[in-house]
C-alpha cells in the first residue's frame, strides 16, 4: 500500500492518476504544501510525497518514474532507445512547458507580493506559446510515444490543464484533442473526483 501526500490540485494529481491507472491500493492524505501534515514527512514542505513502506519519495516525476518501473507499465524498458526517447519528451516538457508554468505561478501567487515581477508572467506566456507550437509540430500522436500512454503523457496532460486554468495561450488543436483523450480516461476521472 502506498500513501500519497498532497492536494489533488497540485502536481500530486499526476501521482494519483497513475496509481488509478495502475489499479494499485493507496491512501491519499490531501496535505497542502508547507502544511504541518506535509512537513511532518517532508521537511521541504513540497508535495507530492509518496510513502513506500518506511521510505519516502518526493518529486512528482521521480515518483512517476518509480511507479512505472516498479509496475512495469507506462514506460519503455531501461537501456532502450525507446526509453531514451521517452526521457527526452519528459525533460523537454519539464524544461519548455512546466518550467514556464511554474515561473508564472511563482510571480502570480506563490511569492510574497513584494517579490513578484508581473512582467515575468507576460514574458513566459509568450515563450510558452512558442514552445507549445514547437511541441505540437513534433507530436505524432495519438500519444507522445505512439499508441501507448507513457510517463511523459501524465506530465504533459497535467501541464496542459494547468496552462488552460492559468489562462495561458491555447495549445494547437491536436494537443487539445490529445489532452481531451487523456482526460476522458476512467482513471483520470477517478483521480479528478478525489
Amino acid at each position: 500500500m502506498y500513501t500519497v501526500y498532497g492536494m489533488r490540485m497540485t502536481r500530486t494529481f499526476r501521482v494519483l492518476w497513475m496509481l488509478e491507472e495502475l489499479g494499485v491500493p493507496y491512501q491519499h492524505i490531501p496535505a497542502a504544501p508547507r502544511s504541518t501534515e506535509i512537513t511532518a514527512v517532508n521537511t521541504s514542505g513540497k508535495v507530492p510525497a509518496l510513502a513506500v513502506g518506511d521510505q519516502l519519495l518526493t518529486d512528482s516525476m521521480a515518483i512517476l518514474r518509480y511507479l512505472a518501473d516498479k509496475h512495469d507499465n507506462f514506460t519503455a524498458p531501461a537501456g532502450t532507445i525507446e526509453r531514451a526517447r521517452q526521457e527526452a519528451w519528459t525533460f523537454r516538457i519539464l524544461d519548455e512547458v512546466e518550467g514556464l508554468l511554474w515561473a508564472a505561478s511563482r510571480h502570480s501567487y506563490i511569492l510574497p507580493e513584494g517579490q513578484r515581477v508581473p512582467a515575468v508572467v507576460d514574458a513566459v506566456k509568450t515563450e510558452f506559446a512558442a514552445s507549445i507550437e514547437r511541441l505540437g509540430a513534433d507530436f505524432g500522436g495519438p500519444y507522445l510515444m505512439g499508441d501507448e500512454v507513457t510517463v511523459p503523457d501524465f506530465l504533459l496532460a497535467h501541464c496542459l490543464g494547468w496552462a488552460r486554468n492559468a489562462k495561458f495561450p491555447d495549445a494547437p488543436e491536436m494537443l487539445v484533442d490529445y489532452a481531451r483523450r487523456l482526460r476522458d480516461r476512467p482513471a483520470f476521472q477517478r483521480a479528478a473526483a478525489l
